[in-house]
């Protein structure tokens, strides 16, 4: 794989905040359904939301999107988006947001060492370090021992799993391919696997509880067109430390909109996060405006 731009490393790290926010807004809103809807009926209305709305954003060109030269990597890609989102769900029930957040946050690891095992992407000192930082302050955040880890908190560690699955095949299939098939075929797949329990779960919807399903469904689709531009224009290394800013902005949602105020370690392991994203972002543009440089001159 060609290395990417300044612009096109701004450009995805940028795509990559704006997924993980809409993804933990998405998040909150959910813990607050799921305190009083079945998880497979907030799920089902997740993915039916995002491919209703991707159906009504291409209308006539949905036949040509939906021709494929990789139907293999989308089946198990589409697998692991709908197993990250269903583990995160079943989780926020007993776990926190800013604790589950955080503990789903290992997946920049994953990441990072898949792309480079499986990829052929680059494991520099500058990614290393950025990845070990991150999960230095994310680390902080949890504090392993001090009550936050209970068998439930398997739920978020699996998801992080699965996301860094759905990240891998979504960078492999990159640019290959139009963003629309990946959102087709992973709303196509957690609409009928999700669909499948309703019979059994199904519970009447409260007319006030209406705009937040629909907003699930909005903050997922927009969330999933951010972060498969961001993983198809910018190499997975690169852009992942920036998902432990997940971390911070759980902790934003906690305190807006449960009244949960994260305690002084949770905001210094979110600036250490910060502080590494920042740090990774700065040296990946600065490293790729001098390899510009040395390509351009005579």
């Amino acid at each position: 794989m060609s290395a990417a731009s300044p612009s096109q490393v701004t450009r995805g790290v940028a795509l990559m905040i704006a997924a993980i926010f809409l993804f933990t807004a998405m998040d909150a809103t959910a813990k607050g359904l799921i305190a009083r809807y079945p998880a497979p009926q907030v799920i089902w209305v997740r993915f039916f939301g995002q491919f209703v709305l991707v159906l009504l954003i291409l209308r006539h060109h949905l036949g040509p999107v939906l021709r494929t030269r990789f139907p293999v990597l989308h089946f198990w890609r589409s697998a692991s988006q709908f197993g990250a989102t269903t583990f995160f769900f079943l989780s926020l029930p007993h776990v926190g947001l800013a604790e589950a957040t955080a503990i789903a946050d290992i997946n920049p690891v994953l990441i990072t060492l898949g792309a480079a095992l499986f990829l052929g992407e680059r494991l520099g000192p500058r990614r290393i370090a950025g990845v070990v930082v991150a999960l230095i302050g994310a680390l902080i955040v949890i504090r392993p021992g001090a009550g936050v880890f209970s068998w439930w908190s398997v739920l978020p560690l699996l998801c992080a799993l699965s996301y860094a699955t759905s990240a891998l095949l979504t960078r492999k299939i990159g640019a290959q391919e139009s963003v629309w098939a990946s959102m087709v075929y992973a709303a196509l797949f957690g609409t009928i696997v999700a669909g499948a329990a309703l019979p059994f779960v199904w519970s009447p919807v409260a007319a006030e509880d209406l705009w937040r399903f629909g907003l699930i469904a909005c903050l997922g689709t927009g969330a999933q067109l951010c972060i498969i531009r961001s993983f198809s224009i910018t190499e997975a290394s690169i852009v992942a430390p920036f998902a432990y800013l997940g971390i911070v902005f759980a902790a934003f949602w906690g305190v807006v909109l449960y009244d949960q105020w994260p305690d002084q370690w949770t905001v210094v392991g979110a600036l250490v996060i910060v502080a590494a994203g920042l740090y990774v972002w700065h040296r990946e543009t600065k490293g790729a405006r001098a390899a510009g440089a040395d390509v351009d001159r005579p």
